[in-house]
């Protein structure tokens, strides 16, 4: 797919753009949402987010739009540092990329990614969204957490990203970065 380091770039900004947004979506929505309206006595989880001041990051209230993006730049550095050129080394050490069916290598490629990525991004969320005001830092309570965004996290990533997000990336970068050779006898007018 991507050939150059910019195509590469680029893929990973395609994915990370729709990752994040599902993501956030998924944390916020059907994760806690149930929880915020609880907590609020708000009919929506909008309005229970709102009644709260926002969502708590690092102890203080911050508005949806500052989550996404806050959560955006963590995974497009993480995306492009770490998670693209060790999911393809470990995709290549389970199969030769110019033996295998690029689906299959593809697919090594993507669950590489999130068997990285899901862990890091969890870790990072779990030291932002700990309960700070509401106890003293421990340790424990972060790996118990950071252990549980994990389990939350793991099936969503692995199937969001195998059967949903990453046919619909390449579908864009495909659209974007169309290949069209002019053939030899053809003129290019201007």
């Amino acid at each position: 797919m991507p050939q150059s380091k910019f195509q590469r770039m680029m893929f990973a900004l395609i994915t990370v753009i729709i990752t994040v947004h599902a993501y956030v979506f998924y944390s916020l929505y059907v994760i806690n949402g149930s929880m915020f309206m609880n907590i609020t006595g708000e009919s929506g989880v909008i309005k229970a987010i709102n009644a709260m001041g926002g969502v708590a990051v690092l102890g203080k209230n911050v508005p949806i739009w500052a989550v996404v993006l806050i959560e955006f730049v963590c995974a497009y550095v993480l995306e492009i540092l770490v998670g693209s050129p060790l999911s393809f080394k470990l995709a290549c050490k389970v199969f030769n990329p110019a033996e295998t069916h690029p689906v299959m290598f593809e697919t090594s490629i993507i669950c590489a990614t999130v068997g990285i990525m899901c862990p890091v991004m969890s870790f990072i969320a779990a030291i932002l969204y700990y309960p700070y005001g509401m106890t003293d830092f421990n340790i424990f309570t972060l790996l118990a957490n950071w252990l549980k965004l994990v389990c939350y996290n793991f099936p969503f990533a692995y199937f969001s990203q195998l059967f949903f997000i990453q046919p619909l990336v390449r579908t864009i970068f495909k659209k974007i970065f169309v290949r069209n050779p002019v053939p030899e006898h053809e003129e290019v007018h201007a």
